[in-house]
Protein backbone atom coordinates (compact mmCIF):
# COMPACT_ATOMS: atom_id res chain seq x y z
CA UNK A 1 0.00 0.00 0.00
CA UNK A 2 1.34 3.36 -1.20
CA UNK A 3 1.79 6.15 1.50
CA UNK A 4 0.46 8.61 -0.44
CA UNK A 5 -2.00 8.15 -3.50
CA UNK A 6 -3.63 11.19 -5.74
CA UNK A 7 -5.98 10.17 -8.34
CA UNK A 8 -7.58 12.13 -10.91
CA UNK A 9 -6.55 15.27 -8.64
CA UNK A 10 -7.81 18.77 -9.77
CA UNK A 11 -7.61 21.77 -8.09
CA UNK A 12 -9.25 24.88 -9.81
CA UNK A 13 -9.35 28.60 -8.31
CA UNK A 14 -11.09 31.95 -9.60
CA UNK A 15 -9.03 34.64 -10.78
CA UNK A 16 -11.62 37.69 -11.59
CA UNK A 17 -13.91 35.59 -14.55
CA UNK A 18 -10.98 33.24 -15.36
CA UNK A 19 -10.61 30.04 -14.41
CA UNK A 20 -7.04 28.77 -12.84
CA UNK A 21 -6.21 25.15 -13.14
CA UNK A 22 -3.12 24.76 -10.24
CA UNK A 23 -3.55 21.21 -10.47
CA UNK A 24 -5.39 19.51 -13.47
CA UNK A 25 -5.59 15.93 -14.03
CA UNK A 26 -3.26 14.22 -11.10
CA UNK A 27 -2.66 10.97 -10.58
CA UNK A 28 0.29 10.13 -8.12
CA UNK A 29 1.51 7.62 -5.86
CA UNK A 30 4.34 7.95 -3.31
CA UNK A 31 5.57 4.85 -1.30
CA UNK A 32 6.20 5.12 2.51
CA UNK A 33 10.06 5.89 2.61
CA UNK A 34 10.62 7.49 -0.33
CA UNK A 35 12.48 11.07 -0.96
CA UNK A 36 10.78 12.75 -3.70
CA UNK A 37 11.84 16.21 -4.71
CA UNK A 38 9.00 18.18 -6.58
CA UNK A 39 10.57 20.79 -9.17
CA UNK A 40 8.88 23.09 -11.68
CA UNK A 41 8.70 26.58 -12.97
CA UNK A 42 6.65 29.59 -10.31
CA UNK A 43 2.95 28.58 -11.36
CA UNK A 44 3.40 25.36 -12.08
CA UNK A 45 1.33 23.80 -8.90
CA UNK A 46 4.45 22.89 -6.66
CA UNK A 47 2.87 24.58 -3.76
CA UNK A 48 -0.45 23.88 -4.49
CA UNK A 49 0.51 20.15 -4.62
CA UNK A 50 2.02 20.87 -1.35
CA UNK A 51 -0.16 22.35 0.60
CA UNK A 52 -3.11 19.44 -0.67
CA UNK A 53 -0.42 16.69 0.66
CA UNK A 54 -0.36 18.50 3.49
CA UNK A 55 -4.20 18.63 4.39
CA UNK A 56 -3.87 22.68 4.07
CA UNK A 57 -6.33 22.35 1.20
CA UNK A 58 -8.74 20.28 -0.72
CA UNK A 59 -9.07 19.57 -4.21
CA UNK A 60 -12.44 20.45 -6.15
CA UNK A 61 -12.47 16.90 -7.94
CA UNK A 62 -10.46 13.50 -6.94
CA UNK A 63 -9.53 11.47 -4.10
CA UNK A 64 -6.21 11.87 -1.77
CA UNK A 65 -5.51 8.64 0.29
CA UNK A 66 -3.08 9.39 3.20
CA UNK A 67 -1.50 5.63 4.51
CA UNK A 68 -5.40 3.95 2.57
CA UNK A 69 -7.18 6.25 4.15
CA UNK A 70 -9.35 8.79 1.88
CA UNK A 71 -8.69 12.16 3.77
CA UNK A 72 -10.69 13.93 1.04
CA UNK A 73 -13.65 13.33 2.86
CA UNK A 74 -13.23 13.91 6.50
CA UNK A 75 -14.36 17.19 8.27
CA UNK A 76 -11.67 19.89 8.82
CA UNK A 77 -10.98 18.87 12.87
CA UNK A 78 -10.13 14.95 11.45
CA UNK A 79 -7.98 16.49 9.19
CA UNK A 80 -6.42 19.03 11.74
CA UNK A 81 -6.17 15.56 13.84
CA UNK A 82 -4.14 13.64 10.92
CA UNK A 83 -2.01 16.86 10.12
CA UNK A 84 -0.78 17.42 13.35
CA UNK A 85 0.10 12.95 13.89
CA UNK A 86 1.28 12.24 10.33
CA UNK A 87 2.47 15.30 8.86
CA UNK A 88 5.44 17.64 9.81
CA UNK A 89 5.68 20.46 7.72
CA UNK A 90 9.22 22.84 7.06
CA UNK A 91 8.98 25.85 5.77
CA UNK A 92 11.31 28.50 4.13
CA UNK A 93 10.71 30.93 5.94
CA UNK A 94 10.61 28.94 9.74
CA UNK A 95 6.87 30.13 10.91
CA UNK A 96 8.28 29.79 14.41
CA UNK A 97 6.30 31.20 17.13
CA UNK A 98 8.41 34.57 18.27
CA UNK A 99 7.51 34.63 21.91
CA UNK A 100 8.41 31.07 22.34
CA UNK A 101 11.75 29.57 23.26
CA UNK A 102 13.27 27.07 20.72
CA UNK A 103 11.98 24.06 23.70
CA UNK A 104 8.38 25.68 23.48
CA UNK A 105 8.42 26.03 19.91
CA UNK A 106 9.66 22.35 19.57
CA UNK A 107 6.71 21.60 22.20
CA UNK A 108 3.89 22.78 20.26
CA UNK A 109 2.67 20.62 18.45
CA UNK A 110 2.82 18.33 21.42
CA UNK A 111 1.04 21.30 23.62
CA UNK A 112 -1.64 21.50 21.47
CA UNK A 113 -2.14 17.47 20.96
CA UNK A 114 -2.56 17.49 25.11
CA UNK A 115 0.31 15.02 25.65
CA UNK A 116 1.01 14.82 28.75
CA UNK A 117 4.29 16.75 30.28
CA UNK A 118 6.23 14.74 31.77
CA UNK A 119 6.24 12.99 28.45
CA UNK A 120 6.44 16.53 26.15
CA UNK A 121 9.92 17.70 28.58
CA UNK A 122 11.48 14.06 27.95
CA UNK A 123 11.04 14.17 23.91
CA UNK A 124 11.87 18.18 23.58
CA UNK A 125 15.06 17.09 25.57
CA UNK A 126 15.80 14.73 23.45
CA UNK A 127 15.25 16.71 19.67
CA UNK A 128 17.69 19.32 21.34
CA UNK A 129 19.96 16.96 22.09
CA UNK A 130 19.62 15.58 18.29
CA UNK A 131 19.66 18.78 16.53
CA UNK A 132 22.60 20.13 18.31
CA UNK A 133 19.99 23.07 19.97
CA UNK A 134 20.51 21.88 23.97
CA UNK A 135 22.97 25.27 24.44
CA UNK A 136 20.00 27.14 22.67
CA UNK A 137 16.89 25.81 24.71
CA UNK A 138 15.89 29.18 25.94
CA UNK A 139 16.03 31.50 23.13
CA UNK A 140 13.50 32.74 21.44
CA UNK A 141 13.92 33.28 17.20
CA UNK A 142 15.72 36.49 17.01
CA UNK A 143 18.39 35.03 19.33
CA UNK A 144 18.75 32.22 16.56
CA UNK A 145 21.20 32.18 13.65
CA UNK A 146 19.25 30.90 10.08
CA UNK A 147 20.27 27.78 10.35
CA UNK A 148 19.24 26.97 14.34
CA UNK A 149 15.60 28.65 13.00
CA UNK A 150 15.75 25.75 10.95
CA UNK A 151 17.02 22.83 13.09
CA UNK A 152 14.74 23.95 15.56
CA UNK A 153 11.50 24.12 12.68
CA UNK A 154 13.03 20.96 11.57
CA UNK A 155 12.33 19.22 15.63
CA UNK A 156 8.96 20.61 15.27
CA UNK A 157 7.87 19.11 12.38
CA UNK A 158 9.03 15.76 13.55
CA UNK A 159 8.34 15.82 17.25
CA UNK A 160 4.94 13.84 16.88
CA UNK A 161 7.23 11.14 14.68
CA UNK A 162 4.96 11.78 11.35
CA UNK A 163 5.31 9.85 9.11
CA UNK A 164 5.52 12.10 5.97
CA UNK A 165 7.79 15.62 5.86
CA UNK A 166 6.87 18.32 3.27
CA UNK A 167 9.55 20.53 3.38
CA UNK A 168 8.78 23.77 1.20
CA UNK A 169 12.13 25.50 0.00
CA UNK A 170 13.60 24.67 3.23
CA UNK A 171 17.34 25.98 2.18
CA UNK A 172 15.71 29.06 0.79
CA UNK A 173 16.75 31.65 3.19
CA UNK A 174 20.30 29.83 4.26
CA UNK A 175 23.68 30.01 2.82
CA UNK A 176 25.16 27.35 0.95
CA UNK A 177 26.87 25.60 3.87
CA UNK A 178 24.32 26.19 6.28
CA UNK A 179 22.18 24.40 3.89
CA UNK A 180 23.89 21.57 3.31
CA UNK A 181 23.87 20.67 7.33
CA UNK A 182 19.87 21.09 7.27
CA UNK A 183 19.65 19.08 3.91
CA UNK A 184 21.50 16.48 5.69
CA UNK A 185 19.37 16.32 8.72
CA UNK A 186 16.15 16.28 6.68
CA UNK A 187 18.09 13.44 4.79
CA UNK A 188 19.41 11.38 8.27
CA UNK A 189 15.40 11.31 9.20
CA UNK A 190 14.82 9.78 5.78
CA UNK A 191 17.36 7.34 6.45
CA UNK A 192 15.17 6.68 9.36
CA UNK A 193 12.31 5.52 6.94
CA UNK A 194 10.49 9.23 7.07
CA UNK A 195 8.92 10.31 3.97
CA UNK A 196 10.46 13.34 2.77
CA UNK A 197 9.12 15.37 0.15
CA UNK A 198 10.82 18.82 -1.02
CA UNK A 199 9.95 21.38 -3.30
CA UNK A 200 12.63 23.55 -5.16
CA UNK A 201 13.99 25.18 -7.29
CA UNK A 202 17.84 24.28 -6.39
CA UNK A 203 18.81 21.71 -8.94
CA UNK A 204 21.46 20.50 -6.95
CA UNK A 205 18.93 19.52 -3.81
CA UNK A 206 16.94 18.53 -6.37
CA UNK A 207 19.45 15.83 -7.56
CA UNK A 208 19.84 14.56 -4.23
CA UNK A 209 16.34 13.27 -4.48
CA UNK A 210 16.23 9.75 -5.02
CA UNK A 211 12.70 10.44 -7.69
CA UNK A 212 12.28 13.53 -9.14
CA UNK A 213 8.94 15.11 -10.22
CA UNK A 214 8.96 18.09 -12.53
CA UNK A 215 5.45 20.09 -12.58
CA UNK A 216 4.28 22.12 -15.31
CA UNK A 217 0.88 24.26 -15.27
CA UNK A 218 -0.71 21.76 -13.07
CA UNK A 219 0.29 18.87 -14.63
CA UNK A 220 2.96 16.04 -13.57
CA UNK A 221 5.52 16.55 -16.96
CA UNK A 222 8.21 14.21 -15.92
CA UNK A 223 8.40 11.55 -13.22
CA UNK A 224 11.85 10.25 -12.84
CA UNK A 225 12.27 7.78 -10.33
CA UNK A 226 15.36 6.05 -10.56
CA UNK A 227 16.28 8.00 -14.10
CA UNK A 228 19.24 9.94 -13.94
CA UNK A 229 17.69 14.12 -13.72
CA UNK A 230 20.29 15.56 -15.67
CA UNK A 231 18.17 16.34 -18.87
CA UNK A 232 15.41 17.92 -16.05
CA UNK A 233 17.06 21.06 -15.45
CA UNK A 234 15.88 22.97 -18.61
CA UNK A 235 12.33 21.98 -17.81
CA UNK A 236 12.67 22.51 -13.80
CA UNK A 237 13.34 25.94 -14.67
Amino acid sequence: MALIELSGIERRFLLGDTTVHALAGLNLQIEAGEYVAVMGPSGSGKSTLLNLLGLLDRPNVGTYKLEGRDVTTLSPDEQATVRSTRIGFVFQSFHLVPRLTAAENIALPMTLAGIPLAERNLRVTQALKDFGLDQRADHKPDQLSGGQRQRVAIARATIMQPALILADEPTGNLDRHTGEEVVNLLEALNGKGVTLVVVTHDQAMGARARRQLVMEDGRLKADSGAADISNLAEISG
